[in-house]
């Protein structure tokens, strides 16, 4: 219970910067609460002096005040109305940005461990359901119990022995409601997990549509989703019996009152012990009851909904950031791109270890190959130096600053990256090559595209480089995304540049020219090369083969060819016999 009143006290919080509105809204709830507790005290006056007594000045009056209350009533209403939806979608604003701000701030090691379904569920199913319960549905949760307790005081103070006999069925009533909402609000949370299953379900298809379709597995992934879908169903429908069973106790309650207030009242009346006005006053009290005690159900409903998506967004929200940035961190805008890796070792959150002892020195200027067997660590490396994760053991220098004492932001705009999967957002050509620098001419755009290659082929759609790339890029070959990835990372214009198997997914002929490129434009910059083609590696200045999380080689491409090893294993089944071929060419071409 004490977790789920936290959930709501800090959802009230959010409304704490609007407090002007939230006082304007809850002061019309307030005046109509009352003006409605008014009414049965108006009509009991009319019946007692003006149709008992026969003095029709007192039912005009009556009925003028009442027309009166209805005016006041209905600008209250409208301040009610206006202001509670303002902050019920004002506070799922700010509770959308400030989810969607703690997502992108999370490390990697939380996206590798979370579906994107799930996440995308949290976005807008739970904060949906929250949004409805924040402003009018607290509001009118407010409202229903204080004209609760208002008509219990109005009975009281107008006859206490019809009152306690009318309100004998009210704390069943109460006792009810609250076992309702204790019971109901763990399924709700079971509810929206299934529907994060469902959201994960479908974006996982959707995204491998292509696969889907080209294995036929349209039957598996429909039989898939169907039987997420029923246990959605059977969860929902969990509720709906256990709404089913208690709506009618609480109509029931409502009813038995009246039933006591005729058969101990009525005689009452007529023996003059009260007056009709009275008894229709207390009535009219019992039946004011009758909407609010409805609603009191449905707005119990919605606060057990709200508080168990509230909880599942602020579990998101609330997840500690395993990167530490401080905005006091160490920043230079002028980086030379000195890199050192001192006794670097690296473990995930289960505690495997993923790298040992991890040891180099890296110049400015210099070219740094990273080579060795799928899942060895080279790329795991290259994401320490962006602090993608943290280090669990030793430290990294860049121009001897530790990275962990680095403004986060300032390092990564001293880093340009080209991923393995070369990711592209559905906007233009234009608008992804200058995605790290959005304000840039389209001359530095073009100027970009041209040194990877990639101004050839853009020209040659009808858009040029407006030209819309559709989802992560789907219009586009994997050459063309990869180039246009480039592009992007060269725009930035990095002092550190990272090309992470950046020429895999391109033809020999296409990463010839990428190379030629690359080759002018990693002078005087940093350069990480992580490849598995030999031939990307050859020139570098030191090159590292990784295996098991360990470097079991350094030195250049001929230094290790003598050394033996891994890397010569490789060269020997990559290039030794391209390279031999080329060496006989020469002597031929001579002779003819």
């Amino acid at each position: 219970m004490e977790f789920q009143l936290g959930v709501y006290r800090r959802l009230l919080g959010y409304l704490g910067p609007y407090w002007p509105r939230a006082f304007v809204a809850y002061s019309s709830m307030i005046i109509a609460t009352i003006l409605n507790l008014a009414v049965p005290q108006i009509i009991k006056a009319a019946i007692d002096i003006g149709l008992a007594s026969g003095e029709v000045s007192a039912l005009i009056g009556a009925s003028a005040l009442i027309l009166g209350i209805g005016v006041v009533r209905a600008l209250a209403g409208y301040g009610q109305r206006y202001f509670g939806e303002w902050l019920t979608h004002r506070v799922a604003y700010d509770l959308r940005n400030d989810y969607y701000d703690k997502v992108q701030r999370l490390p990697f090691a939380f996206h590798d461990q979370t579906q994107t379904g799930d996440l995308m569920s949290r976005a807008t199913s739970d904060i949906a359901e929250t949004e409805r319960f924040v402003g009018i549905g607290m509001m009118d949760l407010v409202a229903t119990l204080l004209l609760l307790i208002g008509v219990i005081v109005a009975m009281f103070l107008e006859d206490s022995r019809l009152a306690a006999l009318a309100l004998i069925p009210v704390p069943l009533l109460v006792v009810a409601t609250i076992r309702f909402g204790g019971a109901i609000r763990p399924k709700f949370k079971s509810i929206q997990e299934q529907l994060a299953v469902l959201s994960t379900t479908m974006q996982e298809s959707l995204t491998g549509i292509r696969v889907v379709k080209a294995f036929a597995r349209e039957p598996f992934e429909l039989n898939k989703f169907d039987l997420a879908n029923d246990t959605w169903f059977d969860r929902r429908y969990q509720v709906i019996r256990m709404w089913a069973n208690n709506w009618p106790f609480f109509s029931f309650t409502l009813s038995l009152s009246i039933f006591l207030l005729l058969w101990f009242g009525g005689p009452m009346a007529m023996g003059g012990v009260i007056t009709v006005g009275t008894l229709f006053a207390m009535i009219s009290y019992v039946l004011m009851l009758n909407g609010p005690v409805q609603r009191l159900g449905f707005l119990v409903n919605l606060a057990a909904t709200a508080g168990a998506s509230a909880a599942r967004v602020f579990e998101v929200i609330d997840r500690p950031g395993e990167i530490v940035d401080s905005q006091d961190g160490y920043a230079n805008d002028h980086v030379r791109g000195e890199v050192v890796f001192d006794r670097v070792s690296f473990a995930y959150q289960d505690g495997q270890p993923i790298l040992y002892d991890i040891t180099f020195h890296t110049l400015p200027g210099q070219t740094i190959a990273l080579m060795g067997p799928t899942g060895s660590g080279k790329s795991t490396i290259t994401n320490l130096l962006l602090r993608f994760y943290e280090v669990t053991e030793g430290n990294i220098l860049i121009d001897g600053v530790e990275s962990r004492d680095w403004r986060l932001s300032n390092l990564r705009q001293h880093i340009g990256i080209v991923l393995q999967d070369s990711f592209l957002f559905s906007s233009t050509i234009a608008e992804n090559i200058a995605y790290g620098k959005p304000d840039v001419a389209r001359e530095e755009i073009i100027s970009a595209a041209q040194a990877a290659h990639a101004h050839d082929f853009i020209l040659g759609f009808p858009d040029g480089y407006d030209t819309l790339v559709g989802e992560r890029g789907v219009t586009l070959s994997g050459g063309q995304k990869q180039r246009i990835a480039i592009a992007r990372a060269l725009l930035k214009d990095p002092r550190i540049l990272i090309l992470d198997d950046s020429t895999s997914s391109v033809d020999t002929e296409t990463e010839h020219l990428i190379q030629l490129a690359l080759a002018s434009l990693m002078k005087g910059r940093t350069t990480f090369i992580i490849a598995q083609r030999l031939l990307t590696l050859k020139n570098a200045d030191s090159i590292l083969v990784v295996d098991h999380g360990q470097i079991i080689q350094r030195g250049t491409h001929d230094e290790l060819l003598a050394k033996g090893g891994l890397y010569k294993e490789i060269y020997d089944l990559q290039l030794k016999d391209q390279e031999e071929f080329a060496a006989l060419q020469v002597p031929l071409e001579t002779v003819s």
